[in-house]
C-alpha cells in the first residue's frame, strides 16, 4: 500500500511546449471496492533546467483505523537531456505508529548515498547491498523518466531502476494504445510492472517476493497546457480484486518542497 502513489504516478510528465511552466497539484484517491483507502497529491515544479516533485500518501477510512498514518517524500534535481539527475531526495513516514526517516544525496549520477536512515536497520527486512543501489534513482524522479517518452513519442514504454533507501525496484512501461475512459475521455493506456529487487521481508520466500507486480495506468492531457497526467492507475489485489488510483482534482500552485533534514 505504501507504494502505491509512486506507482500510480509513473506517466506524469512535461511536454517540452511547457518547459518552465508554474507548479501544478495532483490530487488522487486510492479506492477498493468503491471505498476511499488513501488520499494522496503529488506537486509538480518542473522547470527548464531543474525540477522539485514532493507526495504526499495519507490513509483514511478503514485503513486509516488499521494502518493509521501516511508517508511525505520529496526530491530536487537537474534536467541531463531528457533525464532527470537527483541531487537531494527525502521521506518521511508513519504506518502502524512506527515513524520511518530517510534522507538521500546524490554527488555522483546513480549512485545514491543515504545520509540519514531511521531507524538504521528495520529488523523484518533485508537490506539493500550497496552494489544494488548503483545505477538507481527515486521514484519520484522515475515518474519523470519513464514518461517523458510520452511527450516525445506519444508511447510510455520504458524502464528504469528505483531505490528509496529501503527498497529496491525495476519498473517497465509498456505502450497499450489509446482508449476512451469515463474520467478523462482519450487516454493512453500503459502496462506498468514493478519487481523487487532487494529490501523484502525476512520472513518472506525471496522468489516469491521478487514475483512481478502489475498495473494499467491511463494517462491523458488534463494538466497545464496539455501536461499528461495519470487519470486512473488499477492494481491488482489479493483481498479486494484490485485498487484504483483515480485523479481527483488538479489545480495550479502547490504547499512548498520541504527539504532534505
Amino acid at each position: 500500500m505504501r507504494r502505491a502513489l509512486p506507482l500510480a504516478c509513473l506517466g506524469l510528465l512535461l511536454l517540452p511546449a511547457v518547459a518552465g511552466a508554474a507548479p501544478f497539484t495532483a490530487r488522487y484517491e486510492v479506492r477498493a471496492a468503491g471505498l476511499p483507502l488513501m488520499r494522496g497529491e503529488v506537486v509538480f515544479d518542473l522547470g527548464e533546467a531543474e525540477y522539485r516533485l514532493s507526495g504526499r500518501l495519507r490513509a483514511v477510512g478503514l485503513v486509516g483505523l488499521v494502518v493509521g498514518g501516511g508517508q511525505e517524500s520529496s526530491v530536487e534535481g537537474r534536467w541531463q537531456g531528457a533525464r532527470p539527475v537527483p541531487r537531494h531526495f527525502r521521506s518521511e513516514s508513519t504506518w502502524y505508529g512506527r515513524p520511518q526517516r530517510v534522507a538521500m544525496d546524490y554527488p555522483v549520477p546513480g549512485r545514491p548515498e543515504p545520509r540519514l536512515l531511521d531507524p538504521p536497520v528495520l529488523p523484518d527486512r533485508e537490506p539493500v547491498p550497496p552494489e544494488l543501489r548503483h545505477g538507481t534513482m527515486d521514484s519520484l524522479s522515475a515518474l519523470a523518466k519513464l514518461t517523458r517518452a510520452v511527450a516525445l513519442t506519444g508511447r510510455c514504454d520504458g524502464a528504469v531502476a528505483t531505490f528509496d533507501g529501503r527498497w529496491r525496484t525495476d519498473i517497465a512501461a509498456r505502450s497499450l494504445g489509446t482508449e476512451r475512459i469515463p474520467e478523462a475521455g482519450e487516454a493512453l493506456r500503459c502496462a506498468l510492472e514493478g519487481r523487487m529487487r532487494a529490501g523484502w521481508r525476512r520472513d518472506r520466500d525471496p522468489a516469491d517476493a521478487a514475483r512481478p507486480h502489475p498495473a494499467t495506468a491511463w494517462l491523458a492531457s488534463l494538466g497545464p497546457g496539455g501536461t499528461p497526467v495519470p487519470v486512473r492507475v488499477d492494481v491488482p489485489s489479493r483481498w479486494f480484486g484490485f485498487f484504483r488510483i483515480v485523479l481527483v482534482g488538479l489545480e495550479p500552485g502547490g504547499e512548498g518542497h520541504a527539504r532534505s533534514p
